[in-house]
């Protein structure tokens, strides 16, 4: 019974020694020069000059749930277009409320100038 198990095994020992090996070759082999361009601040667009806990402007994250969302949307499409001769008229429609819900959100959003970056 538990040699059906050996190959799942075996592929994860494999994995992570593959990922161990290339990851300690590259820290070994890989030029280490760092400067302050180099390890200045880029995620966030501005030098942390406060405490780690300051507040940050909600468009931030507005904008962040936003591209949530929408990207969900996309995973839902994809699935939806390849059965969409399988599940009909009924499946069409649905997923044209669905889209007319997040269009309808989208344009809401739109108009309350939550898309605005000033």
């Amino acid at each position: 019974m538990l040699e059906q198990y050996f190959p799942i095994l075996l592929f994860i020992f494999v994995g992570l020694g593959l990922g161990v090996l290339l990851l300690s070759l590259g820290s070994m082999l890989a030029p280490n020069r760092p400067d302050p361009e180099k390890l200045s601040p880029y995620e966030c667009g501005f030098e942390a000059f406060e405490d780690a806990r300051m507040k940050f402007d909600v468009r931030y994250y507005l904008v962040a749930i936003l591209f949530i969302l929408f990207d969900l949307e996309i995973a839902f499409l994809f699935p939806w277009a390849v059965v969409l001769g399988e599940i009909g008229t009924f499946g069409f429609v649905s997923m044209m409320i669905f889209i007319a819900i997040l269009v309808i959100g989208f344009v809401y959003e739109w108009k309350k100038g939550a898309l605005e970056w000033d």
